[in-house]
C-alpha cells in the first residue's frame, strides 16, 4: 500500500554544462544509463538526492582525474531534476533490503563464482551489489512486468568522518538510479539564491 512513491523529489546530476544545457533546452531528451559494473545502484541514470553541492563535487573531481573517458568533463555544472520515483527497489526500506539478502542468497546457489566489492573503505568498485541489483531487478520486470522496477534508492555513507568517533562522514549522500525515464518529469538548472530574501 505504501511502496509506490508518487510524490516529487529534486534531484541533481553532476555533469559537463554542454550536457547540462542540451537536457534543459530540450535539444537532447534523456540521460545516457550508467552501466558500469560496479555502480553502486545498478544500470540507471544516476542523481544526487536534494543536493546540487554534492553533485557539482562529483563533476568537479570527474573533471580533475578524467576517470570516465564516457563523460568528459570540460565545465563542470548541475543539471537538476523533478522526479517521481514510481516502484522504488528503496534500501532506505526494512522490506527492499530482506528481499535483497534473500536474492543474494538464491543467486549465490545458482552462480559458480560472484564478484566482489571492493575499492577501500569506502568500496567504490561495488561489482557485487551491482550484479545483484542489476539481477533483481531484472527477475521483477521477468516475474512481474506490471510492477517492474521505475528506481532504485540508496543510502551511502562516504569519506572521512567529521570529526573522532562520528556517525557521520564528509560524503554522506542519498543516491537514485533512474531505470524508467518518464520518472524524469523536468529537466532545470539550479538557480542561485537571492540573498536579498530568507530561504523558503
Amino acid at each position: 500500500m505504501y511502496k509506490i512513491k508518487n510524490n516529487l523529489i529534486f534531484a541533481f546530476h553532476g555533469c559537463d554544462q554542454s550536457l547540462c544545457d542540451s537536457l534543459v533546452n530540450g535539444t537532447r531528451k534523456k540521460l545516457n544509463y550508467s552501466e558500469n559494473a560496479y555502480d553502486w545502484l545498478g544500470k540507471g541514470m544516476y542523481f544526487w538526492e536534494n543536493d546540487p553541492g554534492r553533485a557539482l563535487q562529483w563533476a568537479e573531481n570527474l573533471k580533475e582525474h578524467n576517470q570516465n573517458s564516457k563523460q568528459m568533463i570540460k565545465k563542470p555544472a548541475v543539471l537538476g531534476a523533478v522526479i517521481c520515483l514510481g516502484n522504488c527497489l528503496d534500501f532506505t526500506e526494512q522490506d527492499n533490503l530482506q528481499k535483497l539478502k534473500e536474492h543474494y542468497q538464491k543467486v549465490k546457489e545458482e552462480v559458480e563464482q560472484l564478484p566482489a566489492n571492493n575499492g577501500g573503505k569506502d568500496l567504490y568498485k561495488r561489482e557485487l551489489d551491482c550484479f545483484l541489483i542489476n539481477s533483481l531487478v531484472g527477475s521483477q520486470k521477468e516475474n512481474n512486468p506490471k510492477n517492474a522496477y521505475d528506481s532504485v534508492r540508496g543510502v551511502f555513507f562516504e569519506g572521512i568522518e567529521l570529526y573522532p568517533n562520528a556517525g557521520f562522514r564528509e560524503k554522506d549522500h542519498i543516491q537514485i538510479a533512474i531505470i524508467n525515464p518518464n520518472c524524469i518529469k523536468a529537466f532545470f538548472k539550479v538557480r542561485a539564491e537571492d540573498n536579498e530574501f530568507k530561504s523558503i
